[in-house]
C-alpha cells in the first residue's frame, strides 16, 4: 500500500528532518512510528498526508506517486485517506453528528447519502446516543472518538493518527487504541505515530523507529525502544 523510497527531506540552513527513508507497508497492516522528539516522525507523516514534499526520493500510496501533487490534487488525495490530529481540529459550534456530517458535505456528498451514513459511522464509534452533544459536552475520549468518525467518512484504505492519545488519560487512550485496531480488523491500513511505550508494547504489531532522520529499527513485531540498531 505504502512505498517510501530513498526520501530526504532538507530545510533551509543546512536542517536535514529525514536522511535516505525507505520502507513498505502492505495493505492491512497496522504500523507504530516511534521515535524521540525531531526524530523525524512528524515530518515523515507530514509527507504521507501530502502536507510536505520529500526534497529526494519518491513516496508512492496505492501505486501513485504522491511525492509532488499539485496543491489542486491534494485535497482529492486526502478524501481517500483518514487522518487523525492529537488536537482534535473539531467545529466548536457543531454537534457530534454535525460534523460528521460536514466532512461529508465539503467533499459533495449528497444529503441523502449523508443522512444514511452518518448514524452507520457513530455506531461504529461508541457514540451513536452523543450525536446531538455539543464538543465542550464531551470527554476527552468522547471528542478524539469524534474526530476518528469524521476521519471515516470516505471509508478509506489507509488511516493515519498522528499521535491520537497525546492529550488524554490512560484509560481513554486505550480505548482509541482499542478502536484503531477495531477500523484496522475491518480491512483499513492503520499508521499511529506515538511517544506512548505503554500502548505500543500492549499492541504487540509492527514497530517503525526513527532517530535522527533514519530509520534504525523495523520489527514486525516490536516494542517501544529507541536504541539504535540495524533497520
Amino acid at each position: 500500500m505504502i512505498k517510501v523510497v530513498h526520501v530526504k527531506k532538507a530545510y533551509p540552513k543546512g536542517n536535514v528532518a529525514l536522511e535516505d527513508v525507505s520502507l513498505s507497508i502492505n495493505p492491512n497492516e497496522f504500523v507504530s512510528l516511534v521515535g524521540a522528539s525531531g526524530a523525524g516522525k512528524s515530518t515523515l507523516v507530514r509527507m504521507l498526508i501530502a502536507e510536505e514534499r520529500p526534497t529526494e526520493g519518491k513516496i508512492f500510496v496505492n501505486d501513485r506517486d504522491i511525492s509532488h501533487l499539485s496543491h489542486k490534487q491534494v485535497p482529492f488525495y486526502r478524501r481517500k485517506i483518514g487522518v487523525v490530529f492529537q488536537d482534535f481540529k473539531l467545529l466548536d459550534h457543531k454537534t457530534v453528528g454535525e460534523n460528521v456530517a460536514f466532512a461529508m458535505e465539503v467533499s459533495g456528498m449528497k444529503g441523502q447519502e449523508i443522512k444514511k451514513s452518518v448514524p452507520k459511522i457513530l455506531k461504529m464509534v461508541g457514540l451513536l446516543e452523543k450525536a446531538d452533544r455539543f464538543p465542550h459536552q464531551l470527554s476527552g475520549g468522547e471528542i478524539q472518538r469524534t474526530a476518528i468518525a469524521r476521519a471515516l467518512v470516505h471509508q478509506p484504505k489507509l488511516l493515519i493518527a498522528d499521535e491520537p492519545t497525546g492529550n488524554l488519560d490512560p484509560v481513554n487512550a486505550w480505548e482509541i487504541i482499542q478502536l484503531l485496531l477495531k477500523i484496522n480488523q475491518f480491512g483499513t491500513t492503520v499508521i499511529l505515530a506515538t511517544h506512548n511505550r505503554e500502548v505500543v508494547d500492549a499492541l504487540k504489531k509492527r514497530v517503525i523507529t526513527l532517530k535522527d532522520g533514519k530509520i534504525v529499527r523495523d520489527q514486525k513485531v516490536g516494542r517501544y525502544s529507541l536504541k539504535k540498531e540495524a533497520a
